[in-house]
């Protein structure tokens, strides 16, 4: 996937939100310094002018929107999981939602590294391909309206995405919707209302025009866009809406949950839900529950993106190389365990109190990694149980329990980075029952709202639940055990209003909890791109303080 162009294509002309780094620079240059002169063959005028053209920016624009994961080591993990109701910091060393106050602010790392990728990475690249796409003088490069809606599509839907996951973190963001000839100094924030709607237009006309299967793994299909549409118009409000979106992707004969043992690993010991997470099951023809997934590529230029591979393991395994036997021999990494650091950990919540159905194949020697062993065979205790741990950092950190689906194949062969090589799912089937669930309780209609749930629980082998037991936590208790550490938990629960709420009953420690203010319910906007929108105030969410 490795494509040099989306290095070459953040210029003048496609500034967007990149005047975070470059406005005052612009603002003290000549006229003739600003008079661009292309100095790659790869720019937007000398490339989007064939479908081969296009087809190179579309594969820079899946690659940077893989980037929200891989751009570095442990954005995506912090960005998503500590500081919720299932996930928490971990090592000492390692102090982001211990104290809420003096952690989130506009100048935490993690909130300026999303709204830099979204506006520089994702949001250019796919501007340009949609303004280019219907430029009147390039009719003639297009078979028909189809195929050229259909490259704009792919486009829509990442922006459409792109935008969503601004909305849901940082509520009203501006809106940038063509490329631009000169800098911008005066940006306004448009409502989150209005963000949600641009997003929805855009995922309307991909799902209208997007292909149900295409033969390159990892490009997008129409029931990506039905899905993300889904939860976009449950945050509309158009609830009717979203059961008719999701029931697309449901209903499409396409896609079902898997319920029968499958793929590479289906010989040995395991269960379905295990299958669903080996190497090489992801994009297997065998996988009908699979929507949307992030290429992950040992061996090849760009496969891992910039970090190169999957970090699951390095930032949510236990620090088990840290863990010394009583005769003095360190724990070793190990094809399978990897090596973890201990960057995020499971609440008490997700990883005890959420499983309560013995039965719950989620929650088994498959799925859930709770006994761990001395493994170093240099020590006379090799191969023995290791047993629980006393000190109070070891156990936030060397050894908790945690989803074996974390786990995978060491990337490029090297156990000891904590790099795998698996894919990541973005989007599965079992998330769009549970989209759909929750549009049918907001719907009142909760006997629907139940089968839904029970489709998801019946393959786990739970126990189904009744229409009376539905409520907006009991969804999102099933999407802890059945999404745990894979969906992004903490823009669902901003996205539901509950963050929180939901942190303040569930999260890890209680003099941790207790400093998460209400006003902390969205993320601030970078002070950043406050600074550099020197027209007019861009503006701050309630609370935080420049």
């Amino acid at each position: 996937m490795e494509n040099k162009l989306i290095y070459k294509q953040v210029r003048k002309r496609n500034i967007s939100m990149v005047f975070v780094l470059l406005a005052g620079i612009c603002c003290s240059c000549s006229g003739d310094f600003l008079d661009e002169v292309p100095l790659s063959s790869l720019s937007a005028e000398n490339t989007l002018v064939s479908k081969n053209g296009f087809e190179s920016y579309l594969t820079g624009l899946v690659r940077s929107a893989r980037e929200e994961y891989a751009q570095n080591d442990n954005t995506f993990f912090i960005t998503n999981f500590p500081g919720t109701d299932i996930g928490e910091d971990a090592g000492a060393e390692y102090f982001t939602y211990r104290n809420w106050i003096s952690y989130l602010t506009p100048n935490t790392p993690e909130v300026k590294t999303n709204w830099v990728w979204a506006y520089t990475k994702v949001i250019p690249l796919a501007n340009n391909i949609i303004v280019y796409a219907n430029k009147p003088e390039l009719s003639h490069i297009w078979e028909s309206e189809a195929e050229k809606n259909a490259v704009i599509a792919e486009a829509r839907f990442f922006r459409g995405y792109t935008y969503n996951l601004l909305a849901n973190l940082y509520g009203g963001v501006p809106v940038v919707d063509s490329i631009l000839n000169a800098p911008k100094y005066d940006y306004v924030r448009a409502s989150r209302e209005e963000v949600y709607a641009f997003a929805k237009n855009d995922l309307d006309f991909a799902s209208k025009w997007l292909p149900a299967a295409v033969a390159q793994k990892g490009r997008i299909v129409k029931a990506a866009a039905d899905h993300l549409l889904t939860e976009v118009n449950i945050s509309l409000g158009l609830y009717e809406e979203a059961i008719a979106s999701a029931s697309n992707v449901i209903n499409s004969g396409i896609y079902h949950l898997m319920k029968e043992r499958f793929g590479s690993s289906s010989s040995q010991p395991g269960d379905v839900f295990s299958d669903l997470f080996e190497n090489g099951n992801f994009n297997s023809p065998e996988n009908k529950e699979a929507i949307y997934v992030w290429q992950i590529e040992p061996l090849t230029p760009g496969g891992g993106g910039s970090v190169g591979g999957n970090q699951s393991v390095r930032n949510c395994g236990p620090f088990q190389t840290k863990i010394v036997s009583p005769d003095g021999y360190s724990n070793v990494a190990t094809d399978m365990l990897g090596r973890g650091v201990g960057r995020v950990r499971g609440t008490v919540y997700s990883l005890y109190t959420v499983w309560d159905d013995p039965d719950d194949i989620r929650n088994s020697e498959f799925n859930m990694r709770r006994t761990f062993y001395y493994n170093n065979p240099n020590s006379a205790y090799y191969g023995q149980e290791i047993p629980p741990l006393t000190n109070a950092e070891d156990t936030l950190r060397l050894l908790y329990a945690y989803p074996r689906k974390i786990e995978g194949l060491p990337w490029n062969s090297n156990n000891t980075s904590g790099q795998i090589s698996d894919d990541v799912y973005v989007y599965r089937l079992a998330e769009t029952y549970l989209l759909r669930a929750e549009a049918y309780f907001k719907n009142n209609q909760l006997q629907e709202a139940a089968d839904d749930i029970n489709a998801v629980r019946n393959r786990a082998h739970a126990a189904p639940v009744h229409p009376s037991q539905v409520n907006l936590d009991f969804i999102l208790d099933e999407r802890s055990r059945e999404l745990l550490f894979e969906e992004p938990r903490r823009r669902t629960l901003i996205r539901m209003g509950v963050l929180v709420e939901r942190v303040k009953k569930y999260g890890l420690m209680e003099d941790w909890r207790n400093t998460v203010q209400d006003y902390q319910g969205l993320w601030p906007i970078p002070q950043s791109a406050i600074d550099a929108n020197l027209g007019i105030d861009l503006g701050q969410n309630p609370g935080y303080t420049k």
